[in-house]
């Protein structure tokens, strides 16, 4: 049997925190050795080893989380909303490092759906580009990191900037829609997330599979 990959989980006592803590636990490729709170990025040096971490937290709690794997020596996996550009642009430094990761989305479907709207805004370039996006009255940022890197694939394939519209409300998991509105017809990609698991099930797909590859700054989709 192979050794587990032991896991730090960063912003462990938020909801992504917790749901990665469950399904770590009965997942037989994986050992959570360490954890910590969105607020305790002070104490992460006397952690335990790990492999990889995974970071669910803050910007600040990110900054604190990225020193300490390139400290060790150790894989991240983040999917920590809210970056500035200056911490992507350390994060893509770190790749020269160790293997890093960062995603908006670690749902395979939503992995797919980029790839669809990057296809779509290729062959609609003079259609109106609209992105809207819903989600739980909990979620601070809007609009989301999903919708922004859905953006960012239709403008590269477009030339087109999208217009964003973000709605807030009860326990919506996450729904994206990129619509692209033409003369008398559109098209609508969607994508719904009726159960948080998805998400952290990809991360810990991701760890599996960053822990053993060289170093490097991976999309999620380099992985599946």
């Amino acid at each position: 049997m192979e050794t587990p990959v032991r896991l730090l989980i960063h912003g462990a006592s938020g909801r992504m925190g917790q749901a990665l803590m469950r399904l770590a636990q009965n997942d037989a490729r994986l050992r959570v050795s360490a954890q910590s709170g969105s607020r305790e990025s002070d104490r992460l040096r006397d952690l335990p080893e790990f492999d990889v971490a995974i970071d669910f937290s803050s910007p600040e709690g990110f900054d604190a989380v990225l020193a300490l794997c390139l400290e060790r020596g150790k894989s991240l996996v983040s999917g920590t909303t809210g970056l500035s550009a200056g911490q992507f642009a350390a994060l893509e430094a770190a790749g020269a490092r160790i293997p890093v990761l960062w995603a908006s989305n670690f749902s395979l479907g939503v992995a797919v759906l980029d790839r669809l709207v990057g296809q779509a805004g290729q062959w609609l370039k003079d259609w109106q580009l609209d992105i809207l996006e819903s989600h739980h009255i909990h979620k601070k940022d809007a609009p989301s990191g999903t919708a922004l890197s859905l953006g960012r694939t239709a403008e590269a394939a477009s030339g087109k900037a999208p217009v964003y519209h973000s709605l807030r409300g009860g326990d919506i998991v996450g729904e994206h829609t990129v619509q692209f509105t033409g003369m008398g017809e559109r098209i609508e990609l969607t994508h719904r997330a009726t159960n948080r698991d998805i998400f952290a099930q990809g991360a810990l797909f991701a760890a599996v599979r960053l822990s053993a590859k060289m170093n490097g700054h991976y999309r999620f989709d380099d992985l599946l």
